[in-house]
């Protein structure tokens, strides 16, 4: 399929321009923390870019409407990917997340988040009730619900995690009523609590317990948040400069060029950078959650908010856990942090928004 040239006109260019933008820093960013290891992540990350970007064009071609009418084939095929993780990947980091081809590895839950939003813009796009009844809101729970119990076992609480920012974010739209919302809380406490003595490790648990204090555990759960506060803190004004943080290029920090590559950036660049690297995260985000004025219809304005919602939740999710006001749950930040399918999730919700808003005039 090819995308219609006068379509082009529609495209939201300064979307692009900031995405493309933040690729960049974050390119340097990973250079700069992981040139003195090996692995050759920069080049990685390159190779990931270019096929974030042809999965743009492929997502541009097709209208969105057809994407969400398959929306519950590619439910299946992500299912299938995740309990194939979780049966045959191997162990990468004490979970079951990655399927490797060749040098790149893929991680299906990320996809999978995608593939959510679809059903989601489906069954919600359909919803003409002016209120969210607990009714129908039990069917886009139970469907969020199997992939993320999948995605637990692995396990990997991080990216399920997320799953609230697309609920939450349909839930929102759809008008929930108080009543909902407490049996929501209930279920979401209940879930909490199971999840607490069921789910978690005791690594795990142990962030959460040293999250108000990190200096209770310097040697451990609480050396990331010390060892980033100290990064950040350091870099002052204007920073050390590019390639000359100590913190990072000493191998203080750990995960620099991953969950903490923000903290790189305060260090490098100091005030200056994270004020700028913010500032282009505010900038993106209000250009993708004004596309929802430019939807066409109700299935658009949830493909829009939900995409939206989940990159401002791993946004703020990050800066939180970086300095140390949420516990460390390996949520990476979008198009900077080095990850494949991370990078690629957040080329596709970015190719959503620009597919809902460069069709607004189609078929009306």
């Amino acid at each position: 399929m090819m995308i219609d040239r006068r379509l082009f006109r529609e495209i939201d260019w300064v979307l692009v321009g900031l995405v493309l933008f933040q690729c960049v820093l974050g390119l340097l960013m990973i250079y700069s923390s992981s040139h003195f290891i090996s692995g050759n992540y920069f080049l990685r990350q390159l190779i990931w870019v270019g096929i974030g970007i042809l999965a743009v064009f492929v997502i541009l071609a097709a209208d969105y409407k057809f994407l969400v009418d398959f929306a519950f084939y590619f439910y299946g095929a992500a299912l299938a990917f995740l309990t194939g993780s979780l049966l045959f990947a191997r162990l990468v980091a004490g979970t079951r997340s990655w399927i490797t081809f060749g040098l790149l590895q893929f991680q299906p839950s990320e996809v999978a988040k995608v593939v959510l939003i679809l059903v989601f813009a489906r069954l919600f796009g359909e919803y003409k009730s002016r209120y969210l009844t607990f009714r129908f809101a039990a069917l886009p729970l139970g469907l969020a619900a199997v992939p993320l119990a999948l995605i637990i076992l692995q396990p990997d609480l991080g990216t399920a995690m997320t799953f609230a920012a697309v609920v939450g974010g349909a839930f929102i739209l759809a008008g929930t009523r108080r009543r909902t919302l407490a049996l929501l809380l209930v279920f979401a406490l209940i879930l909490g609590f199971g999840g607490w003595h069921f789910g978690m490790k005791d690594y795990q648990k142990k962030r959460v317990t040293t999250l108000l204090d990190p200096s209770r555990d310097p040697h451990g759960s609480g050396y990331q948040v010390i060892q980033s506060r100290i990064a950040i803190g350091s870099g002052g004004l204007t920073g050390k400069g590019f390639m000359n943080g100590s913190q990072s290029q000493l191998r203080f920090l750990p995960a620099r060029h991953t969950d903490f590559i923000f903290s790189v950036i305060g260090e490098e660049f100091g005030f200056v950078g994270v004020f700028v690297a913010v500032l282009l995260y505010m900038l993106m985000l209000a250009r993708m959650f004004l596309a929802v004025n430019k939807a066409r219809d109700r299935t658009g304005v949830y493909i829009v908010f939900m995409a939206g919602m989940l990159v401002a939740f791993q946004f703020f999710i990050n800066i939180m856990m970086i300095v140390g006001l949420f516990p460390v749950t390996g949520i990476p930040l979008p198009f900077l942090s080095y990850g494949g399918s991370s990078l690629l999730t957040n080329f596709i919700l970015v190719g959503l928004v620009l597919n809902v808003r460069m069709r607004r005039f189609a078929n009306v």
